[in-house]
């Protein structure tokens, strides 16, 4: 890797707040090499919207260059209709998917050192015919890689999950001793890689309420979620748990604690997103390549009016450019 960090960043949902945030974000100097993926033109005019200043360069070339303030490098792709911000249009689907494919493909080429993803509607996407459950399991299929983590870092708060989008009523048959068996493998490698920990230790949450009280509201942790842990305990893996998840994320139990694994979503989220909503990030873990994304949604309704926040997508480029930098 150069010894400043590529970064691809795809605008996302070009009806939502995504454009704006890559806008603000280009006001300031950064040290790294950020690359905006999108549409020039829907850039430009959103910054005329917003009256910030901006000047687009389309065909970047030579050695790595930092990030100037009011500057910003894009690699076009074209919208497939015209854009009004906070209106979805299902005909744009394809223009995020086609960001995707090229800031992930980049990165697997060499191009890019890290991948870093502005916020996408899933609903509109698979409103236009294309299936689509999120960034994380997107790029997961498009690196190839079976196995990846999803995980949310909010300072030196990190929650991962054992399954990501998913019914709740899907999740308990979804949790098996080789899924997690793999996700715990994939969070420990991760950590180490990652964020340069060296042997990680991770509190592993129960699935039911009191980790399932003995049996008595639940077999899930006595039946998979322990026998995993015990099967990585006895490779050597520090893990704690399963433990209720109503009293673990105090401080004396996260004391020591480098990740906290969560059996679902709304299980882990809700908690980090309370401790720091607006400066978190969403990293995915097990992929060939560095992918950090913000903590936040398309927020329509803030789109083109400059009041999006992005704090967030600021934390998200540091930790990719910090992440590139380890290898």
């Amino acid at each position: 890797m150069a010894s400043l960090p590529r970064i691809a960043l795809s605008s996302g949902e070009p009806a939502g707040v995504g454009p704006d945030i890559c806008i603000q974000s280009a006001q300031q100097a950064h040290a790294a090499d950020i690359t905006v993926i999108g549409d020039p033109e829907l850039l430009q005019a959103r910054a005329a919207t917003l009256g910030l200043p901006l000047h687009i360069d389309t065909a970047p070339s030579g050695a790595p260059k930092a990030q100037q303030a009011g500057h910003m490098r894009v690699l076009a792709v074209r919208l497939r209709a015209p854009c009004i911000a906070g209106k979805l249009d299902p005909a744009n689907a394809p223009y995020v998917i086609e960001m995707l494919e090229r800031g992930a493909d980049g990165c697997l080429q060499g191009g890019f050192d890290a991948l870093v993803t502005a916020p996408v509607h899933k609903g509109v996407i698979n409103d236009a015919g294309i299936p689509f459950t999120g960034h994380t399991e997107f790029l997961a299929e498009r690196c190839h890689t079976p196995h990846v983590v999803m995980l949310l870092v909010a300072g030196a708060l990190r929650v991962a999950l054992a399954t990501t989008h998913l019914p709740l009523k899907d999740v308990s048959g979804a949790l098996t001793r080789e899924s997690l068996v793999q996700t715990l493998t994939v969070l420990r490698a991760g950590l180490k890689l990652r964020f340069g920990i060296d042997e990680p230790h991770v509190l592993v949450l129960g699935l039911n309420p009191h980790a399932g009280e003995g049996g008595h509201l639940g077999r899930e942790e006595l039946d998979v979620i322990a026998p995993a842990c015990e099967a990585l305990r006895a490779r050597g893996m520090r893990l704690t748990g399963p433990v209720s998840a109503d009293t673990a994320f105090n401080p004396a139990r996260l004391g020591g604690i480098d990740a906290v694994l969560a059996m679902y979503h709304d299980q882990g989220l809700p908690v980090l997103k309370y401790a720091g909503f607006g400066h978190a990030v969403n990293v995915t873990l097990g992929l060939p390549i560095v992918r950090t994304s913000v903590d936040h949604g398309t927020a329509l309704e803030l789109a083109g009016t400059g009041r999006a926040e992005h704090a967030s997508l600021e934390a998200a480029l540091a930790a990719a450019a910090a992440m590139a930098r380890l290898g």
